[in-house]
C-alpha cells in the first residue's frame, strides 16, 4: 500500500504542478471543471444516488455553481462558500456527537456533497488565475502537504489524545499540533520564492490558518464518507482512494487563500 501511495504521488503531483504552471487561465479553468465533474461523480457514487431525480439534484446543485463560478468568479459573494463550509462543519459536529448512523442521508447528503464540490472547487481556478496566483496556489498546496505530513508522522510518534474519534479515529491532538508547526515552517521556507511580497509574520499567520483549515477540511471529508457509510470516495488514485479523498484537505484552504491573496 505504501509503495502504491508513493508511486501515485510521484506521478500525480508533477501532473498537477505542470497544469498549474503551464496551462493558460482558460485551460486551467477547464482542467478544474473536469476535476469538479469527477468530484460530483464521486459524490453520486458515495451517496448511492440512483434514478433521474437524484442525478438531476447533484447536477443542478453542484454543476450549476461549478460552471458559473469558474466562468464568472465569485462577484464578492463570499457568503456562499462560507455557508457551505459551515454546513460541512455542522456535519462534522453531528457525526462527532451523535455518530454516523444519525447523520443526514439521502437527498440531504447528496445536496451537501454537490454544493461541497460545486461551490468550493472553483476556488482552485479562481486562486490560480489571480495575478501571481501560480505561486500562491503552489504555496497553498505545499503548505497543506506539510500539514498532512507533519500530522501523520507527529501523530505516529507522539499521538495519544484522540482529536475526533467518531469522525477520524486515527487523528490525534498531538498530530494536529505537529501539522500546524510543520505548515508554519514550510510556509517560511517557501516565503522567498512563492510569497516574496509578504512579511515573514504574515506568511507564518497565513500558513497556520491554512493548516487549521486543511485539518478541518479533512475532518469534513471523513464525516461525509462516514455519513454515507464508505471508506474511500473512489479509486482513481491507487493507494490513496478517490479524488475527494485527496482534495478534502485542500478545498477550505483554497477558499481562504483566494480571499487572502486577491
Amino acid at each position: 500500500m505504501l509503495r502504491a501511495r508513493v508511486w501515485t504521488a510521484a506521478i500525480a503531483l508533477p501532473v498537477v504542478l505542470g497544469a498549474i504552471i503551464f496551462l493558460p487561465n482558460f485551460g486551467f479553468s477547464i482542467f478544474i471543471a473536469i476535476v469538479g465533474a469527477w468530484g460530483l461523480y464521486e459524490v453520486a457514487g458515495i451517496t448511492a444516488a440512483e434514478g433521474l431525480p437524484a442525478m438531476l439534484l447533484i447536477v443542478v446543485a453542484g454543476g450549476g455553481p461549478l460552471l458559473a463560478m469558474i466562468e464568472g468568479g465569485d462577484h464578492g459573494e463570499w457568503f456562499f462558500p462560507l455557508a457551505v463550509i459551515l454546513l460541512m462543519m455542522g456535519l462534522v459536529a453531528r457525526v462527532g456527537t451523535a455518530g454516523a448512523e444519525n447523520a443526514p442521508k439521502g437527498w440531504v447528503l447528496q445536496t451537501l456533497g454537490a454544493l461541497w464540490v460545486g461551490v468550493l472547487f472553483p476556488y482552485f481556478a479562481m486562486l490560480r488565475n489571480l495575478p501571481h496566483g501560480v505561486g500562491y496556489l503552489i504555496a497553498m498546496l505545499l503548505v497543506v502537504i506539510a500539514s498532512d505530513t507533519g500530522g501523520y508522522f507527529g501523530g505516529r510518534a507522539f499521538g495519544t489524545h484522540k482529536l475526533a474519534p467518531r469522525v477520524s479515529p486515527n487523528k490525534t491532538v498531538e498530530g494536529a499540533i505537529a501539522g500546524l508547526l510543520a505548515s508554519i515552517v514550510g510556509g517560511l521556507i517557501l516565503h522567498p520564492w512563492l510569497m516574496p511580497a509578504l512579511s515573514a509574520s504574515e506568511v507564518a499567520a497565513i500558513s497556520a490558518a491554512i493548516a487549521v483549515l486543511a485539518q478541518l477540511g479533512d475532518l469534513a471529508g471523513s464525516a461525509f464518507k462516514r455519513s454515507a457509510g464508505v471508506k474511500d470516495s473512489g479509486w482513481i488514485f491507487p493507494g490513496h482512494g478517490g479524488l475527494l479523498d485527496r482534495t478534502c484537505s485542500l478545498v477550505f484552504a483554497a477558499v481562504f487563500s483566494y480571499y487572502c491573496f486577491r
